[in-house]
Formats: structure tokens, sequence, C-alpha cells
């Protein structure tokens, strides 16, 4: 069971390879755990407020109701309150009954590891060469698995993804449906 708020460890290094990234983290004796689509609704808490705001995510495993809210744009930055749903449809539908209405529907495929303790995630998005993900269960752990895989703290980023997107001049947020055309 989750704590109701929890602040996440987490950062992202912008511009990967995945092929030579999937291949330091299986040689340093990390395990691949899942390959999947990732298919989200992105609603705002409070219109043009983009410190905060409510996701409904499908992992292919699982569908979550999400709050997230951004205090800055650090490793330790972010906190989250999550439970799990049942539907991610049925979910939509109820939300916008309630009066919020999705902002945003998004793609993203995920390859997924573990190392270290760490949950690392290897995202390719539409439009922006893929990153990856460490989330650890401290600051210093996510900074101690990217030196492990080669990957200096000065390249890490707790950067939302519409900060990531403007990084390569992409808003975000004028995009009402974000999917592989493919």
């Amino acid at each position: 069971m989750r704590e109701p708020m929890v602040i996440e460890f987490e950062a992202k290094v912008l511009d990967v390879d995945p092929h030579v990234i999937a291949g330091r983290i299986l040689a340093l004796g990390g395990r691949r755990v899942a390959d999947r689509l990732m298919r989200r609704y992105v609603y705002d808490v409070v219109r043009g407020d983009e410190s905060r705001w409510i996701r409904l995510r499908d992992t292919g495993a699982e569908v979550t109701l999400t709050v997230k809210q951004i205090a800055h744009d650090g490793i330790d930055g972010t906190t989250e309150t999550e439970t799990a749903v049942g539907d991610f449809e049925t979910t939509n539908e109820l939300l916008q009954q309630i009066g919020f209405h999705p902002k945003s529907y998004q793609e993203n495929h995920r390859t997924s590891f573990e190392l270290q303790g760490a949950e690392l995630e290897l995202d390719a998005w539409p439009l922006i060469p893929p990153y990856l993900e460490i989330e650890g269960r401290s600051r210093e752990h996510v900074v101690e698995v990217a030196n492990a895989l080669g990957l200096p703290e000065d390249q890490l980023t707790g950067e939302n993804t519409i900060k990531v997107y403007a990084r390569y001049g992409i808003d975000l947020t004028t995009i009402p449906d974000l999917r592989f055309t493919d």
C-alpha cells in the first residue's frame, strides 16, 4: 500500500541511446521488468497552474489516478498522491462527470528495469529523443545509480514532461492528442 502523499526521488537523463543504457543496466546486474505502451489523460486541478495536475494512467498492468505537485525542478521536487482504479475509460468518464475534462491524452513506450534497488525507465515519447528516468529511495540513491551507469549528476534533471518538450522547442500544452502515428 502506498503512502497517501510521497516525495518522488526521480531524475531524467535526456537524449539517451536506449540500447547503450539498457546494456549498461544489464551489465551492472540489473533486470528488465517490462515493455509496454503507457496511456494517460492529464487534467488541470486549477486551470493555468502547471505546478499541479491530475494524471489518469494505464500502464498495461494497472490503472492509477494521481495528483502530482511540483515544488521545484530538483530530484526531490515532486510529490504525488496515487491510488489504483479499476478502468481507464470509466475513470475518465467519472472525472468528466464531476467537472474534470482532460486537457490532453498522451502515450509513451516504456521499458522498465530494476537496478540496485532503483526503478529505471527508458521512455520513448512522440516528437522527442528517448530519455532515462531513475527513481530511487532518496536523492543520493538516484545520483549513486546514475553514477554507476556512467551518468554524472550534472546530466540529471527533475524537469517535468512539459519542460522536457520545451527543451526541444515544443509547447506540449498546445498538443491535446500526443500519440505515436505508426
